[in-house]
């Protein structure tokens, strides 16, 4: 009976050494998690969209194994170390690539901007030079209004850019350029409508 009592004290305390042993990893949880917000900080909600959902769907499933050993009597942990660790440096090589990625939006919007002002540049010309006559008084007012338009826009690509909103200000200057040569279209095709007549 002592023996019996010996061993089942010795077996208990067996499984409670066992169970004590393996611990949350919560350190590596919270520098995986912390991984992840200094992306999100270093603006790859924007930059890095794909790879952020991929990072938070990784940390998930590791949370999701370190539930599944909680569970069980017999933890073991390693395997969701490993997703956490891979899931904080996948983090780190992330966060590397935004600046890179941030620099070349600018680029891309200060190129979008540049073509948007030279094509308002051209049409404003144009509209100077435009055929001044009774039939075309109205269509010349309301082209200076929609340059008067595209003007006010040009500042608010600016404004973006400012605010390092680079794929907002590069649609905004996309869609000016694409209206400045709207109407440089149609002053030109004034302009040879008139030739024509002489």
């Amino acid at each position: 009976m002592k023996n019996l009592m010996k061993l089942s004290v010795l077996g208990l305390l067996v499984v409670f050494l066992f169970t004590s042993c393996a611990k949350q990893p919560t350190q590596q949880i919270d520098e995986a998690k912390a991984a992840i917000d200094a992306v999100v900080k270093a603006g790859g909600d924007i930059y890095a969209k794909e790879e952020l959902k991929k990072l938070n769907d990784d940390l998930n499933a590791a949370l999701d194994e370190v539930n599944a050993q909680s569970k069980k009597l017999f933890k073991k942990y390693g395997k969701a170390k490993e997703m956490l660790a891979k899931v904080k440096a996948d983090a780190e090589a992330v966060q590397a690539l935004i600046p890179a990625r941030k620099e070349e939006a600018k680029k891309n919007a200060i190129n979008a901007q540049n073509e948007a002002k030279a094509a308002f540049d051209e049409a404003k010309a144009l509209l100077d030079k435009a055929p001044k006559g009774k039939g075309t008084k109205a269509d010349i007012e309301a082209m200076k209004a929609d340059l008067a338009g595209l003007e006010a826009q040009l500042a608010e690509v600016q404004a973006a850019i400012d605010k390092e909103d680079y794929f907002g200000a590069k649609d905004k200057a996309v869609s000016i350029k694409e209206k400045a040569n709207a109407i440089s279209e149609q002053v030109k095709a004034a302009i040879e409508k008139v030739k024509g007549k002489k």
